[in-house]
């Protein structure tokens, strides 16, 4: 069974610092690490999606600046910088990796992998976007990949408006109603 691990956005410009920071995102890390250190023993794939954006980034039009090019902000959190050398890191700048040029080798071999299991924050923009992006592609091209999110490795961020629990049960449903396991 060959397997795809894809990490999303568990970097420090959503865990630590900056306008979309949220510190209890930090409560998935070790749920996190597990999966990292269980796919890399089974010599399983890993990407890890990194926001990268330019100062003139589209996204700034919904979304606050964060996580510019070249920042500490988006760059993995320290916990899984160990464990980089064993990930394909992409950069992409917009809330959809599915979408990044440097994603695109991965695309033209989806039909090899049998799972793709999704990580990270934010449960519901960017791992929800690329979670459903995934299973629309899959089922386009009718390839038998099952796509996966660890709900105990997946968080959002908490502010005025935007309450954490209600996201995430959104997002989980969201994604459940559409064929993605949610474990």
């Amino acid at each position: 069974m060959k397997k795809l691990l894809i990490v999303v956005d568990m970097i420090n410009g959503f865990l630590n610092e900056g306008n979309l920071h949220d510190k209890n995102i930090n409560n998935i890390v070790p749920a996190c690490i597990t999966q990292i250190e269980s796919f890399i023993n089974d010599g399983h794939d890993i990407v890890a999606f990194c926001d990268n954006h330019q100062r003139d980034s589209k996204e700034f039009t919904s979304y606050p600046v964060h996580c510019l090019k070249e920042t500490n902000e988006s760059e993995l959190i320290d916990e899984l910088k160990g464990y980089s050398e064993s990930m394909v890191i992409i950069p992409k700048n917009s809330t959809n990796g599915f979408f990044a040029p440097k994603f695109k080798e991965y695309l033209e071999n989806l039909a090899d992998y049998d799972e793709i299991v999704l990580i990270g924050c934010c449960s519901d923009i960017c791992v929800l976007q690329l979670a459903l992006s995934l299973k629309a592609y899959c089922n386009e091209n009718n390839y038998d990949c099952k796509i996966v999110v660890d709900s105990k490795a997946c968080d959002t961020f908490a502010i005025e408006g935007h309450c954490r629990e209600e996201y995430n049960r959104l997002a989980f449903n969201l994604m459940s109603n559409s064929g993605i396991e949610i474990i």
